[in-house]
């Protein structure tokens, strides 16, 4: 592992969210659709930096894509916008009983208190020990401080009981997806200095 991001002095000016999963399609003689996916989901992110200077963003921004050397290292993520929840959960909240590789109802514990909304569509989970993140895919109702949780993927890794779940600032284990990284300038600012500007991408790794 090579770091964490965002660095303290790049601030993201865009952020494009991608959901990656290869999927074979055919068609049988009849006509029925026969789809079979050859590997697992990944999220990924196309990002922008804002533009600025050398000495205010991009030095410590070139030296942390260096230290990734092209897509060999992992860093963690946490894209702002997407870093807090929907859902109105504030506990801790745990996964009550075991679960098996490919289930996609999990359920857990611990909520603060019951109603509807503790965790909304589209917010994201990571399970204690699980370098993969998911994604709840239908509103949340806790009864009795429990609940059930539809995600997706399918969980690729057992969960244990008892396993934290972390809802908030949820960091992705992510690498680069090109070789070569380019910082270009854009215009100058008003003391001369060159203005950068640098968009990269990253994806998930399992």
């Amino acid at each position: 592992m090579s770091g964490a991001f965002p660095i303290s002095s790049a601030k993201f000016e865009t952020l494009g969210i991608k959901s990656i999963q290869n999927t074979i399609i055919s068609k049988s003689v009849s006509g029925k659709k026969l789809a079979r996916q050859i590997d697992n989901q990944r999220f990924g992110f196309t990002i922008r930096i804002v533009t600025g200077t050398r000495s205010d963003v991009y030095g410590e921004l070139m030296a942390f894509i260096m230290k990734q050397r092209s897509s060999k290292e992992n860093f963690t993520i946490i894209p702002p916008e997407i870093e807090d929840a929907r859902g109105n959960e504030t506990g801790t909240v745990l996964v009550n009983g075991a679960h098996a590789v490919g289930d996609t109802t999990i359920a857990m514990d611990g909520h603060n208190n019951d109603g509807t909304h503790k965790f909304r569509a589209g917010d994201f989970l990571k399970f204690a020990s699980h370098n993969k993140v998911y994604m709840v895919v239908a509103d949340v109702t806790s009864s009795s401080n429990a609940s059930t949780v539809t995600i997706e993927p399918p969980l690729l890794t057992a969960l244990a009981d008892d396993s934290a779940v972390t809802y908030d600032n949820v960091p992705f284990t992510v690498h680069l997806t090109n070789d070569i990284q380019e910082f270009g300038a854009v215009g100058t600012a008003k003391d001369g200095a060159f203005l950068y500007q640098f968009e990269f991408d990253v994806e998930e790794t399992l």
